[in-house]
């Protein structure tokens, strides 16, 4: 019988604050996300949710503009309003945070979102950080993200970088960070940071900073978790020698290391109903969607039923104890999961078991990179 991990199930161990890049921020390195506030998780369910990953240590929240996910024009901008009305309730709690929000990159596709415009220019960088600001109620944004590049390169499931589909005449990142760099000296903005970023964009971003005297990226948010590993192939080499730090986003990939999917797939009359493949067909075209997501999952969900563990257990786990991760974000629907994923800290994977994890890695790779 293998030996089973080691879990603490009912305390949640202290978190020490770690900072993020070279900024003078210091979160918990379990972020809570909020994407899911204003379609599958009512205002009410929301601000429960808040107030719980509060009372239980977690100084870290993120949001975006975009959000709720899947992104439409009805819910656009509603989880950002979703978390300003919960601060305006809960008098102290803004002095005991670190708020992150995100402004949308070029929103093709999304007319809602500055009328489908295909650049981020630095007056659009500008007017969304104020719209944020209002909807968060707050006079101050710790951590003011890029959701996307401007550039033309593989994300959300792209596999190739294409210099053909580059479209000429588009905002430089130098001007974006002049923009980013009057909110700072506003008192707007406290860091910066990027998100579904590459190894160029990381370099460039920094280079461009240290050599105008503009603001220097703290964070990238990107992907990373069992079935979506392409963070080690070059970028965690980049993030780590210049001191830039991973908020890792989706460590449960979108449900499907949760084990919910395992029996009966992400669609279907067994499927689960309220499951977010389930719930929204947009999501299941989407690289989490792909039969090889869903396969290589079920693989690792059972090696955590192996080890005496949840599939929950082992992914957040996988991520906690990263080195390649400053903060792990987490987006829940109900306080039961939050308490799950918050209970999931302290616990540790064996090296017989990581073994196995890096050996099914290299069998089927990252299907949902």
């Amino acid at each position: 019988m293998p030996h089973a991990a080691t879990l603490h199930p009912t305390v949640l161990r202290p978190m020490n604050l770690v900072p993020l890049g070279q900024s003078d921020l210091r979160v918990t390195p379990i972020c809570l996300g909020t994407m899911t506030f204003g379609e599958q998780v009512s205002e009410a369910d929301s601000h429960a949710i808040l107030s719980r990953s509060l009372e239980r240590g977690v100084n870290f929240i993120d949001t975006a503009e975009m959000y709720a996910v899947p992104p439409k024009a009805e819910t656009f901008q509603t989880t950002e309003k979703i978390v300003g009305n919960w601060l305006e309730q809960n008098p102290g709690a803004r002095d005991k945070l670190v708020l992150a929000t995100k402004v949308a990159g070029p929103s093709r596709g999304m007319p809602w979102i500055r009328g489908g415009s295909p650049d981020l220019t630095g007056a659009d960088i500008i007017a969304a950080c104020e719209g944020s600001l209002k909807r968060l109620k707050t006079d101050v944004i710790d951590l003011y993200q890029i959701h996307w590049p401007t550039r033309t390169v593989p994300m959300f499931g792209g596999v190739y970088y294409e210099p053909s589909k580059e479209t000429p005449g588009l905002t430089s990142i130098h001007d974006q960070l002049q923009a980013l760099q009057t909110l700072v000296k506003a008192g707007k903005v406290r860091a910066i940071g990027l998100s579904n970023e590459t190894p160029y964009g990381v370099h460039e971003f920094v280079r461009l900073a240290e050599q105008h005297g503009l603001p220097r990226i703290a964070t990238v948010q990107n992907a990373y978790c069992l079935i979506n590993r392409g963070l080690e192939n070059g970028l965690d080499e980049t993030m780590h020698r210049l001191d830039v730090s991973l908020l890792a986003y989706s460590p449960l990939g979108f449900g499907l290391l949760s084990g919910k999917y395992d029996a009966s797939g992400i669609s279907g009359p067994d499927a689960p109903a309220q499951g977010r493949m389930t719930k929204f067909e947009s999501m299941r075209k989407q690289r989490w969607g792909r039969a090889e997501s869903l396969a290589a999952a079920c693989r690792y969900n059972a090696l955590a039923r192996e080890y005496g563990l949840t599939p929950t257990q082992m992914a957040l786990a996988f991520c906690y104890t990263k080195w390649q991760v400053k903060s792990t974000i987490i987006g829940v629907t109900s306080l039961a999961q939050l308490d799950e994923d918050l209970d999931a800290w302290g616990t540790t994977l064996p090296e017989e078991l990581l073994k196995k994890i890096d050996a099914v890695r290299w069998d089927i790779r990252d299907p949902a990179a």
